[in-house]
C-alpha cells in the first residue's frame, strides 16, 4: 500500500484547522490553513473540504477556532460566540447532518464545562474537536471491517462520488470495505462513476484507488446501467450525507438512479456511513433539505462554458434513495438490514450512551 495515502489526513489541527484543498486534486496536493471562522465556512461551502464526515470534523475545528479567537473573558460570553459560530457553520451546507451534529456536540460540551476557567474551557473545546476527528477515523476502519465481510462473494464493485479517505478524517466510508478487503488480499475491481458535475469520482476516488493499487475503471454516470445489464457489477456501495429515521438516504445526486438500476438488475445496494450520519429527528427523506448549488457548476467545466450562454440549469447537489431500495446499511457498530427504523434508533442510542 502507498504509505503517504495510507497515512493521509484530510483535516487536522495545527494552531488552527488545516485541510487538503480537494478542489485542486488530483493535479496538486495542497493543504490550506484556516485562520478565521469565515475561512472555515468558505472551505466547506466551496468544497475545499467535502464529504459528510470530513465536513463534520472541519466544523468541530471551526468551533474550536471560534473559541480561540473569541475575546470573551467569561464563559457566558464565550458560549454566545460559539452559538453564533454554530449558526454560521451549519448554514454552509445544509444536507450533511454530520456538520450540525459536530457543532452541537462541541457546544454541548462547552456548556457542560462552563464552570472551568476560560483558558481551560478553550482547551476542553479543542479536545472535543480532536476527539471527533479521532473517533471518525476509528469509525471508518470499523466500517471497513464490517463491510469487507459482505464483499467475500463480490469482485466487481461500483461506487459513486467520493466516500474515501478524502471524505472523512481518514480511510473512508464506502471505500473502507473495499480497502479492508484489499488489505486482506481479496482481488477486487471498482467501477468509479465520474460523478458530474463536480467529478468527485473522476478526480478523487480514482486517485485514491489508483494510489492504493486497487484496479479500477472510470466510467461516466450514464454508463452504470450498461455495465449492470452486462453482468459486470456485483454490488454497489455508496456513502451518505444523511440517513433519515426510517432509513431513507440522502447522498450525492445520481445515487437514487443507481439504486433503481440495482433493484432492476437484482444487485445488492449498500450504504456505508457512521452513526453520526443517522438523523433520528428527520422522519423520512421528504424532510431532508437538499442543497441547491450554483447552475454555473453545470454550465461550465473548469471555468469554460460547455452550454449556451443564458441557458437555464438546475443543480440539486443530492438526491434521496428510499429505504426500500437499500439492501443494508454498514456502520461502525455493524450491518443493519431492513426494516431499518428500530435498528437505527437502537444503534444511535447505543452510540450516545457509549460516548
Amino acid at each position: 500500500m502507498n504509505e503517504p495515502l495510507h497515512n493521509l489526513r484530510t483535516v487536522w489541527w495545527d494552531s488552527g484547522p488545516m485541510l487538503i484543498d480537494q478542489t485542486l486534486l488530483p493535479a496538486t496536493l495542497v493543504s490550506v490553513r484556516c485562520t478565521t471562522l469565515d475561512d472555515v465556512v468558505r472551505a466547506i461551502r466551496t468544497m475545499q473540504v467535502r464529504g459528510a464526515p470530513a465536513i463534520g470534523v472541519t466544523a468541530a475545528y471551526g468551533m474550536a477556532l471560534a473559541a480561540k479567537l473569541s475575546r470573551a473573558d467569561v464563559a457566558a460570553s464565550l458560549l454566545d460566540d460559539l452559538q453564533r459560530a454554530k449558526v454560521a457553520l451549519d448554514a454552509a451546507r445544509p444536507t450533511a447532518i454530520n456538520l450540525a451534529w459536530a457543532t452541537r456536540r462541541v457546544l454541548q460540551v462547552a456548556e457542560r464545562a462552563s464552570e472551568l476557567a476560560i483558558d481551560q474551557l478553550r482547551e476542553r473545546i479543542l479536545a472535543e474537536a480532536e476527539a471527533i476527528r479521532d473517533e471518525d477515523e476509528a469509525m471508518c476502519r470499523a466500517i471497513g471491517r464490517h463491510g469487507a465481510d459482505l464483499l467475500t462473494e463480490h469482485r466487481n464493485i461500483l461506487t459513486h462520488c467520493n466516500a474515501g479517505g478524502l471524505a472523512t478524517a481518514a480511510y473512508g466510508t464506502a471505500l473502507a470495505p473495499i480497502r479492508t478487503a484489499h488489505e486482506r488480499g481479496q482481488l477486487l475491481h471498482v467501477f468509479v462513476d465520474e460523478t458530474r458535475p463536480f467529478l468527485q469520482g473522476a478526480r478523487l476516488t480514482a486517485w485514491e484507488l489508483q494510489t492504493i493499487g486497487i484496479p479500477l475503471t472510470l466510467i461516466t454516470d450514464s454508463m452504470a446501467g450498461h455495465f449492470m445489464q452486462q453482468g459486470a457489477v456485483d454490488c454497489i456501495i455508496v456513502g451518505a450525507d444523511r440517513i433519515a429515521a426510517n432509513g431513507d438516504v440522502a447522498n450525492k445526486i445520481g445515487t437514487y438512479t443507481l439504486a433503481v438500476l440495482a433493484q432492476a438488475h437484482q444487485i445488492p445496494f449498500y450504504v456505508a456511513a457512521p452513526t453520526s450520519t443517522i438523523d433520528l429527528a428527520t422522519p423520512d427523506g421528504e424532510h431532508i433539505p437538499i442543497e441547491q448549488r450554483s447552475a454555473e457548476e453545470i454550465t461550465h467545466l473548469g471555468g469554460v462554458a460547455i452550454a449556451p450562454a443564458g441557458v437555464s440549469a438546475a443543480h440539486p447537489a443530492f438526491d434521496v434513495t428510499p429505504q426500500q431500495l437499500v439492501t443494508a446499511i454498514i456502520t461502525e457498530r455493524g450491518v443493519i438490514y431492513p426494516p431499518f427504523q428500530a435498528s437505527l434508533r437502537s444503534m444511535v442510542e447505543a452510540a450516545e450512551q457509549g460516548r
